[in-house]
């Protein structure tokens, strides 16, 4: 009988151990190449790019979808969003599939949400016992860009419209009851937004999801990348200061740069340059070909670049 009941606990052991292990195994970890740039010798100005892989879990994992809004002062901002989204949601979807936690950040829409299941998750997250003190507020800059220049001009706005072409778009924009410099009511139609997803645009409700559920990497993407994604309150610089494993998807996002500005490159190049200054200083980027396959995304009108 002893015996019996012996055999009985060793196969039940067995098969939870089966159990257990399956599920991990249908859950397979998100395959990264993290970039960076180092400097070759300290305060030489010159710097190396390296590589890292690492396998994040993807329960440990969120992606911030940074200020994908539906319209924008810049036309030609508007027209790259508008290219760069179908790729995105298809991203997203995929993510989500693998147990990756979508946060949808569309700053300044939060009234247009008010009601969704997804926004009523990020205001009842529980304050996290870690809470930093600034999650608040926008991060300019941190400590180690100190070390660096910054890499474009961009006081003016950094619109890159034709003149006459922005002023008719900004006619439009009023047309339509708009305010033409901040015409953004919701995230773009193309991002699908789930009920199980969250939708936030403040730092200390983002920064509470991430703690409940114990997520340690964050993915960010988004517009604009000198300007939103790199400084708001749950932007790169906030997650980088305050001990996050955070990094972009470099071909995820587009700038405010206008090549009319110093240094003098096309918009496509400006954005490159501040990504640069972002692997030197502030944190690793990535790729969505690591996650969907095929090729890194580009933009129809960007210029070929010799390797």
């Amino acid at each position: 009988m002893f015996s019996s009941l012996h055999h009985l606990r060793r196969w039940a052991c067995l098969l939870s151990t089966v159990a257990v292990t399956s599920t991990f195994a249908a859950v397979p970890s998100l395959q990264l190449t993290l970039q960076k740039r180092v400097e070759t010798k300290p305060t030489s100005g010159e710097f190396r790019v390296t590589t890292t892989a690492e396998a994040w879990q993807p329960k440990q994992t969120a992606i911030i979808v940074c200020d994908m809004w539906d319209l924008h002062h810049c036309k030609n901002a508007v027209t790259r969003e508008v290219e760069l989204a179908p790729r995105m949601n298809t991203l997203l979807e995929k993510a989500r599939t693998q147990g990756v936690f979508i946060i949808h950040a569309p700053s300044s829409c939060m009234k247009f949400y008010e009601t969704h299941p997804a926004r009523e998750r990020a205001k009842a997250a529980p304050k996290a016992a870690n809470l930093p003190t600034d999650i608040g507020v926008w991060c300019k800059q941190i400590p180690a860009e100190e070390l660096g220049k910054y890499p474009i001009d961009q006081t003016d706005g950094g619109e890159d419209d034709d003149p006459k072409e922005h002023a008719a778009w900004a006619e439009e924009l009023k047309a339509k009851g708009l305010n033409p410099r901040a015409p953004w009511t919701r995230q773009i139609d193309v991002l699908k937004i789930y009920d199980h997803d969250a939708i936030s645009d403040s730092g200390v409700e983002i920064w509470n999801l991430l703690e409940q559920r114990g997520i340690s990497n964050v993915i960010l993407m988004g517009v604009h990348v000198n300007m939103c994604v790199a400084g708001r309150p749950f932007g790169l610089r906030q997650m980088a200061k305050n001990g996050k494993r955070v990094v972009l998807m470099r071909d995820f996002t587009d700038s405010m740069y206008n090549p009319a500005r110093w240094p003098f490159v096309d918009h496509f190049r400006g954005t490159e340059l501040f990504i640069e200054h972002l692997e030197k200083y502030v944190c690793p980027t990535i790729t969505s070909d690591q996650m969907l396959g095929g090729k890194p995304f580009t933009f129809s009108t960007a210029p070929l670049r010799k390797n």
